[in-house]
């Protein structure tokens, strides 16, 4: 029995242990500002399309009123938008311009943490008022707006970096510390993009034609979603069905099979293909570009700085890491240990530099 209650003890704590470090392990800020920048880029043009024709479908006298989209809804009691308090033109336009800046600042990272918040609500109030025309990329786009705001994405490659290392001068640190809501966010997304791909695939199962192997080719002979002409491909009708089923097999197994290093790079790397695919062969190019953009999340944050700065990054890395191991270190000795191991510490480093 003592054995018994020894393994439930040991996987009780590994799995409180895996979970925490899971979670709470403080990540690198890199990979949630790049997704920060193209998420905003993102919620900028898809917004700013909307300008066309604003008024027909956000006025007082639209092609769908306010109560008719509100009727459309689910449950219209749970359905917010400031759009329902807009019955003026002027009004209209105000509020359209102030989104769109309100984007733009995301973009550029200055005031994030305000914007952030702001774009999300923004984002819900659009869609909610013009139900009618949301699809996949309206729920992508609420999805990245509401993981930017629970972390700091605009601790990096933005204008509140700049301005933070102006305020504390030369000897500010190149590189953020890394931050536990910056992993809690990129872990989300990570997650969300798990369940999105695995419900894709399930759903494709109760569709005959993705058993048979025929449904890539109903997708691209559709005239309405044709916008590159790739129907040469009915004379090659085994390997539409190898694309079709591989699709599948990859929706369903992405959940699984993006987590390991080994096969993360083949999994992300097959995305690119069946999303840019989506994009310009059906037409759907800001919709294969936004899923894109929520694969980043599974990039290091290592890779994104070497891509970006183009520099070696390594020791920068290693001092923040000796740094944040210093500090858990100090939280489980006694003050007069941590200070003594600081004190040989900085007598080592001191004796380095007298001999070289």
């Amino acid at each position: 029995m003592n054995l018994v209650t020894a393994y439930f003890r040991d996987l009780y704590r590994a799995t409180i242990s895996g979970w925490n470090r899971f979670w709470f392990t403080p990540a690198d800020v890199a990979t949630l500002a790049l997704i920060r920048i193209l998420g905003g880029a993102m919620l900028l043009y898809t917004h700013a399309v909307w300008t066309i024709g604003l008024e027909d479908f956000f006025g007082a006298n639209s092609w769908i009123s306010p109560e008719a989209a509100r009727g459309l809804q689910p449950n219209d009691n749970f359905v917010w938008s400031y759009f329902w308090l807009i019955h003026s033109r002027g009004a209209l336009w105000a509020a359209h311009i102030a989104a769109l800046v309100v984007f733009a600042l995301l973009t550029l990272g200055l005031f994030t943490r305000v914007m952030s918040v702001l774009a999300l609500l923004i984002t819900v109030a659009y869609v909610n008022r013009v139900p009618s025309a949301q699809f996949g990329l309206d729920q992508i786009n609420v999805v990245l707006a509401m993981y930017l705001m629970i972390g700091p994405s605009g601790a990096a490659y933005s204008l509140d970096r700049l301005w933070a290392r102006r305020r504390e001068g030369r000897g500010a640190p190149a590189i953020v510390p890394p931050s536990v809501s910056a992993n809690l966010a990129i872990r989300l997304m990570q997650v969300h993009m798990c369940v999105i791909y695995f419900f894709a695939g399930v759903a494709k199962q109760q569709g005959e034609t993705w058993w048979v192997g025929d449904a890539l080719w109903g997708a691209i002979a559709n005239l309405e979603y044709q916008s590159l002409d790739v129907t040469w491909l009915a004379k090659w009708p085994v390997l539409l069905a190898i694309m079709t089923h591989v699709t599948v097999y990859w929706e369903l197994s992405f959940c699984v099979l993006v987590w390991p290093r080994l096969t993360r790079p083949l999994v992300l790397a097959l995305a690119v293909p069946l999303h840019l695919g989506i994009a310009f062969c059906m037409g759907m190019v800001t919709f294969g570009l936004v899923m894109l953009i929520g694969c980043l999340s599974f990039v290091p944050p290592a890779l994104v700085r070497r891509l970006i700065e183009r520099r070696d990054l390594s020791v920068d890395y290693a001092a923040d890491q000796d740094r944040a191991g210093e500090d858990r270190l100090a939280e489980t000795l006694p003050l007069s240990q941590v200070a003594g191991r600081r004190h040989r510490d900085a007598r080592f480093a001191t004796s380095r530099k007298q001999s070289g």
